[in-house]
């Protein structure tokens, strides 16, 4: 039986490390009717193309954020060379997964296993970008243009949301919200592929103690 993981943040809603084939489970989320309030909340859910802003509690939850930065920078550093383009797409993820009430580490995950971190993947259904959204997302809750989804924000901003209105379907059961995500519900390959990736984006803050 698969096993059931749930990657929520509290408050929020509440093996080894191999490079997959380049988009080796990208699949294709399947377009269903949407009733009118659902639709309604996840327009305005993907509405804000502002650049994040990245609000912190105090001075050490903006030190704990910039150790996870470095962390999870040096880890992605053979997929994006470039610091600036790095540092850039790692805050984008940290803020839109918290938005959406998703584990940072679990859309890293995502990510590793749909695009290989390739911004332009494009899948044989048509799934663009690094979280492989369907086209047809951007004529049911945004603008309409499709080639939008090769716009960092807006393809993390749409992928979030639409895995966060997926695990709200399934009543919090991630194994079958990333089946919902990948057309392929309630078969194990993709979920599981999924939480292997995400073993490696996980990260445990560990700050600095005074020097003895």
């Amino acid at each position: 039986m698969a096993t059931r993981r749930t990657f929520l943040k509290p408050g929020l809603a509440a093996l080894a490390w191999p490079w997959l084939p380049r988009a080796a489970h990208a699949g294709a989320q399947v377009e269903e009717p949407l009733a009118d309030a659902v639709r309604t909340a996840l327009t305005s859910a993907i509405a804000s193309s502002a650049p994040p802003v990245l609000v912190f509690a105090d001075t050490e939850a903006r030190l704990a954020y910039l150790r996870w930065l470095g962390a999870m920078s040096h880890k992605l550093k053979a997929r994006k060379s470039d610091w600036d383009e790095r540092r850039e797409f790692l805050q984008t993820v940290w803020y839109e997964s918290r938005r959406a009430g998703l584990d940072t580490g679990l859309v890293l995950g995502l990510i590793q296993v749909e695009s290989a971190f390739r911004k332009f993947a494009v899948s044989p259904a048509g799934a663009r970008g690094y979280m492989q959204v369907m086209p047809f997302w951007t004529r049911l809750i945004g603008n309409g243009d499709p080639s939008s989804l090769f716009h960092m924000q807006t393809n993390l901003r749409f992928g979030c949301v639409i895995l966060r209105h997926y695990l709200d379907r399934e009543a919090g059961d991630l194994y079958l919200a990333l089946g919902r995500y990948n057309g392929s519900r309630g078969r194990p390959a993709y979920p599981n592929a999924v939480f292997r990736s995400a073993k490696h984006w996980e990260w445990t803050d560990r700050p600095e103690g005074p020097a003895s």
